[in-house]
């Protein structure tokens, strides 16, 4: 039964990391990620097995960032994972509201590999599909190289690097202590049980996907691809070499906590989440505001 709990946070860090939606979240799928890493983490799947997800959030985010709108969205995902550790996963993000049928498809591969009985990681790939109409916040990406280890002791502490290149290249830091915590009586008969693991979580990185993101909304010019900006005061820098620069720099991106609780029965979780996340050293057309966040995610696994 734990599998199918593994299975659903593996994704959720994953994209989430994803909807630029890992982790604008995805790998915390990731696609979790909802730690923004775009990792599906399955290093505790070795079994062969199919697990199947739908998910709603009240907010896309990216690295720990958002649009100054928010964007709700619902996704479906889908993992394979093999008995030698290779897995491969995709996901559709559709923002609820917005003109394309889908905003977003993520495709990857990966392997999940135990280095010992607490040390444990994954590498993997994942390719950014976008609608040419989506407004997801990392559309200036398509493609990321995922590299996660964690150590298990008093809490599960995590470290996830993330390079991602495409129309602008930026690498990540995602550190999680996560403390997993499962009841030891049951709901409705003996095969049910509940789990929680709230975790803090630190992201650093570079900016420069900013950079590509308010080219296309028209932040540097009077017109733009997408309409006139949205309101609000001046930034503090006020010329694209300026934002350039301060883009490039390794900073501090965001803190969060997150307070995750799961039903979980021998083939399927449902989980719903609360996070708060606190953005720093915020660029461009960002939100700089500290915002609440609530996903709801179901999974299904097939041995």
């Amino acid at each position: 039964m734990r599998y199918i709990f593994a299975s659903f946070i593996l994704i959720a860090l994953t994209t989430v990391k994803t909807l630029g939606i890992n982790n604008y979240y995805l790998k915390n799928i990731r696609l979790n990620a909802d730690s923004d890493s775009t990792a599906t983490d399955t290093s505790k799947t070795k079994k062969q097995s199919l697990s199947i997800g739908v998910s709603y959030g009240t907010d896309a985010t990216f690295f720990g960032r958002t649009n100054q709108i928010k964007y709700p969205f619902l996704t479906g995902d889908v993992i394979y994972n093999t008995k030698s550790g290779v897995f491969v996963y995709g996901s559709a993000w559709k923002v609820i509201g917005s003109i394309p049928a889908i905003d977003e498809v993520d495709l990857g591969l990966g392997y999940s590999y135990k280095l010992s009985k607490k040390i444990k990681g994954s590498i993997s790939y994942t390719k950014f599909l976008f609608s040419d109409q989506s407004q997801i916040i990392k559309s200036a990406s398509s493609n990321d190289i995922n590299f996660k280890n964690s150590v298990d002791w008093f809490l599960k502490t995590s470290v996830t690097l993330d390079y991602l290149y495409g129309k602008a290249d930026d690498f990540f830091v995602s550190i999680s202590n996560s403390k997993y915590m499962e009841s030891n009586w049951n709901i409705f008969d003996d095969k049910d049980y509940l789990t929680f693991a709230p975790s803090f979580n630190i992201i650093l990185g570079t900016q420069n996907f900013v950079q590509k993101y308010s080219h296309d909304h028209f932040y540097f010019d009077d017109k733009g691809k997408y309409g006139p900006p949205p309101p609000g005061p001046p930034p503090p820098l006020h010329n694209e070499e300026d934002f350039r620069l301060a883009n490039r720099e390794f900073n501090f991106l965001n803190y969060s906590i997150k307070l995750p609780l799961a039903y979980n029965r021998p083939h399927y979780t449902l989980e719903a989440s609360y996070r708060y996340s606190i953005p720093v050293n915020v660029q461009g057309l960002l939100t700089a505001k500290n915002e609440s966040f609530f996903n709801l995610t179901f999974y299904y696994i097939f041995y």
